[in-house]
């Protein structure tokens, strides 16, 4: 890391005797208080948001289509004779934009009456739910949600894994399998077409995932979350050391990007890849025959995994838990009227940075219900197409990119580097759009059909459509 940057979150730690003392208190702790003072800090923030994130949907979404949305729940009218209200208050209704809907629905829930089928696999109709639960909770635990450096270096992440992004890639591919078994479990023809088509969905982006990933990785020169959020504190693109290298915004990370945004949508099975729930929506696939909480745990793995899902997301492509693409001290150091001033930010990025976190997050979510709101539903054979025809070759092709400026970098300068990766996409471009018209050409025109309404009293008068 340079110098310039070595400075900002140090110094922010160092800021005052409370974080000294801090430090002191954490350190004294016996690790297993640590451990466990560090998984409260991630699991109970992650289940206080998802009825937030319930919430925020069902508004957005109603600002989107024009409808109202949970607006009665927690409309307080005030009595008009009542002594004890203030008179501005008396005869009136307060409304609080329905925000007390989720917690209506989690007590609706929990109460409803809770219906078991008798042709069932029980031990499997019971373990599904956890399983589909599991994962979110399980990834979050390498998810650094401020910077690995000084007081919050001893709190997060959970565990620092060396391997953090193949254990990713293993972790988040469990998710489908709660879905696989409930549909198999609940020995329902419909639920188990929902949890086969979660399957074969699985296979159609794990590999792009991985793929741009593996863009990253290559990149950094590690697996690690941790390592990832340092790597983007580099100078922007090698030239600019007053801006960070955040990987959304080089030309190769930004592919990797948007294929891996697709893939987080389709992984957590979100519109328009909601195909395990798509089987006669009258009976909401894979999860038929459940009810009460057990129905409500699907749902919850699901929340859980877009806001995970969403952290993931700003790790490996928007800076982790740092607030802007600037760096600070280096500003101060080249312009000295700003050096006062570029240490305060610096010291604001630092204690801040679990708040930017949880923004870029509630970020992600809101994209998720931005492409909920706007994107029909794709078929079954058109997300194959989409998986295997364009984002798996359009990662590799970026993996390689990034490759060969590894290489040129090393051997010709930054300058070099970049020259190599303008000349490989522009040969790539050309590529591709040769195959697609390639692909045009190959095509046969679909037979023109028409039907005629024909009226029997006067056949000859028929009116083509």
């Amino acid at each position: 890391m340079p110098d310039s940057q070595a400075g900002i979150r140090p110094a922010g730690a160092r800021s005052g005797k409370v974080a000294a003392g801090m430090m002191d208190f954490l350190q004294q702790l016996h690790p297993a208080w640590l451990a466990l003072i560090r998984v409260l800090l991630f699991v109970v923030p992650l289940l206080l948001v998802v009825p937030g994130l319930i919430w925020w949907e069902r508004r957005l979404l109603a600002w989107m289509q024009d409808r109202i949305g949970p607006n009665r729940v927690a409309t307080i009218t005030w009595p008009k004779d009542a002594r004890w209200v203030p008179p501005f208050l008396r005869g009136k209704k307060t409304r609080l934009f329905g925000l007390l809907q989720p917690i209506a629905d989690g007590i609706k829930l929990f109460l409803k009456e809770d219906i078991t089928p008798a042709a069932i696999d029980r031990a499997v109709y019971f373990v599904a739910p956890a399983i589909a639960l599991f994962p979110a909770f399980a990834l979050g635990g390498t998810l650094p949600w401020a910077p690995p450096e000084g007081v919050y270096g001893l709190l997060t992440p959970i565990a620092d894994v060396n391997i953090g992004v193949l254990y990713l890639m293993a972790v988040s591919s469990l998710g489908a399998y709660g879905i696989i078994l409930s549909g198999y479990a609940s020995n329902n023809k419909y639920s188990l077409l929902g949890g086969l088509r979660a399957s074969a969905q699985l296979i159609s982006y794990e590999l792009a995932m991985g793929m741009s990933i593996a863009a990253v990785v290559l990149a950094t020169g590690s697996l690690k979350m941790t390592d990832m959020i340092k790597a983007q504190t580099e100078p922007l693109w090698g030239v600019a050391p007053l801006f960070d290298n955040w990987n959304v915004l080089t030309p190769m990370g930004f592919v990797a990007a948007v294929v891996f945004l697709i893939c987080m949508v389709a992984e957590t099975n979100r519109a328009p890849f909601d195909l395990p729930e798509a089987e006669n929506e009258l009976i909401a696939g894979y999860h038929t025959e459940y009810s009460s909480m057990k129905f409500a745990s699907f749902f919850m793995g699901e929340y859980a995994a877009m806001f995970v899902f969403s952290g993931v997301f700003a790790t490996l492509f928007l800076g982790g838990p740092n607030m802007v693409p600037v760096d600070w001290v280096a500003l101060g150091q080249t312009v000295p009227a700003l050096e006062g001033f570029g240490r305060l930010m610096a010291s604001v990025n630092y204690w801040a940075s679990p708040l930017t976190f949880v923004g870029k997050c509630a970020f992600g979510i809101t994209l998720f219900i931005w492409m909920r709101a706007t994107l029909p539903r794709l078929r079954y054979d058109q997300l194959m197409a989409l998986g295997w025809r364009s984002l798996l070759p359009l990662a590799v092709a970026n993996f390689l990119i990034v490759a060969l400026y590894l290489l040129c970098t090393d051997l010709y300068g930054a300058g070099g580097g970049w020259i190599a990766v303008g000349a490989a996409f522009a040969l790539l471009a050309a590529f591709f759009a040769s195959l697609a018209r390639a692909g045009r050409g190959r095509r046969e025109a679909l037979p023109r059909r028409e039907i005629r309404l024909v009226d029997p009293a006067k056949p000859k008068e028929g009116a083509a459509l």
